[in-house]
């Protein structure tokens, strides 16, 4: 998936290199955002209040703001100056902080977003996709962990799902509903979102499914996989899936996961509904539950541990779910993108130390090779230590921001031995050989 992003600073001294993200001198504790959404014109106004404290000497709180404009920023109600260029907000703050000391901002916007909130006039639609930054000033950095509180006003008639703890509507004296969640875990902000339409609501248990296009059994059955992915993962994980899981068809998007909601298009659920063997998108957007959401990298260069993983658990569900083929169809089809990548001089580590503006190539090394790299080292390890490995490196980073470094402490811890050989030739270089450990010819059986 392709995000706006800024490029963090090298700090790496070992093989093993090690990427840290931008460093900052406040940590966000809290934001309290309210938006008013006109979809019929596709423009917002919105008031967020920052929560943060100081880590050192702070004169000024920096914030992405993407092509919001501010209007004003204010802190104790007294009126900041404040600057914004290239997506940044720049605050000066009426006085200068010390490491310790906590204070807040609000500030007051207003938008026609080009992209991150996309508006569906025809189908009185709203939703979020990717860039939380281009409906509320926050930090985009996933390091960067905050509880959120948000409220959408919006018509009566539309449904609403978002992020967190839903908590009761208020209706407004110009006769439309305020929605409002509680995001009550810190959270990157790369995962807040939300969407809102004349929806079909379901409720089913922990989940809940949202669509302006398909009926109550439509719904059920498009998602009807979901319960026993989510269980499957939390077996795989360790970690038992927490509160309810949320998931929307929407207009148009590629899927996008969210902390406890998923989007995915109404074009692929009316495909689930034509093949029911096609859910690798929900699964995909599941495992991103545990592996992006509660244990997230910790700056974009290690985004693999993210979406290289999300896609690896996804074919390890399928071959629960469909069998040892359908594992087999992902891995050969990562392969065979492997190795056009090296043919045509694309190939890559997985760890960037420039992954800005990444490029098609760039984003299959991050997702393709990714997930190959992590079935070639469950083939190392043998399904014991591999799943061991992967089920302590989730619980013991459960909501922190990882390095590729604490994944290859986590499986080395498994297996009892170094993997610094492995991790130098597939992870931090182009060396590993593709296409030894096909079908037939495993060292360990891959049956999960």
């Amino acid at each position: 998936m392709h995000r706006r992003i800024a490029l963090a600073l090298f700090a790496s001294t070992m093989t093993a290199s090690v990427f840290a993200a931008e460093p900052r001198d406040f940590d966000i504790q809290h934001y309290a955002t309210s938006l008013d959404l006109d979809i019929a014109a596709g423009q917002l106004q919105g008031e967020t209040l920052v929560r943060f404290d100081a880590t050192g000497q702070l004169q000024q709180l920096v914030l992405d703001s993407g092509e919001l404009v501010i209007d004003s920023v204010t802190q104790d109600d007294k009126p900041l100056s404040f600057q914004q260029a290239d997506g940044k907000l720049a605050i000066s703050l009426a006085a200068t902080l010390t490491a310790g000391q906590q204070s807040n901002v609000r500030v007051h916007y207003r938008g026609k977003p080009r992209f991150g909130l996309e508006f569906v006039a025809e189908r009185n639609e709203v939703y979020t996709i990717f860039s939380t930054s281009q409906w509320m000033p926050s930090v985009d950095a996933p390091d960067e962990r905050a509880t959120l509180q948000l409220a959408l006003r919006l018509p009566r008639d539309l449904h609403a799902t978002a992020v967190g703890d839903e908590l009761p509507s208020r209706l407004l004296g110009d006769g439309r509903i305020e929605h409002r969640w509680q995001l009550r875990k810190p959270t990157p902000a790369f995962v807040y979102g939300f969407a809102a339409g004349p929806y079909q609501h379901v409720r089913q248990g922990r989940l809940q499914f949202y669509s302006k296009d398909r009926s109550e059994a439509e719904l059920r059955q498009v998602f009807a996989a979901t319960d026993d992915m989510l269980d499957f993962f939390a077996a795989r994980a360790g970690l038992a899936y927490e509160g309810n899981y949320r998931q929307a068809l929407v207009a148009n998007t590629i899927g996008q996961e969210m902390a406890g909601l998923s989007v995915m298009s109404e074009a692929y659920g009316k495909g689930v509904l034509d093949d029911p063997t096609q859910t690798g998108l929900i699964a995909h957007e599941a495992a991103h539950q545990w592996w992006g959401v509660r244990v997230t990298c910790a700056s974009w260069e290690h985004f693999w541990l993210n979406e290289g993983f999300a896609n690896f658990m996804t074919a390890a569900w399928l071959q629960q779910a469909q069998g040892e083929a359908a594992y087999q169809a992902m891995v050969q089809g990562w392969e065979q993108r492997v190795l056009a990548l090296r043919e045509k001089g694309a190939d890559r580590p997985l760890v960037y130390p420039d992954w800005n503006k990444p490029s098609a190539d760039d984003r299959a090394v991050v997702y393709r090779k990714g997930a190959y790299v992590l079935h070639r080292l469950r083939m190392e390890l043998g399904e014991e230590l591999f799943w061991r490995g992967l089920r302590e490196y989730t619980q013991a980073n459960d909501g922190r921001s990882v390095v590729t470094a604490d994944f290859q402490q986590a499986m080395e811890r498994a297996a009892g031995r170094s993997l610094q050989g492995f991790f130098d030739a597939w992870v931090y270089g182009v060396g590993g050989e593709v296409g030894l450990n096909r079908p037939g010819f495993c060292r360990h059986s891959s049956a999960v």
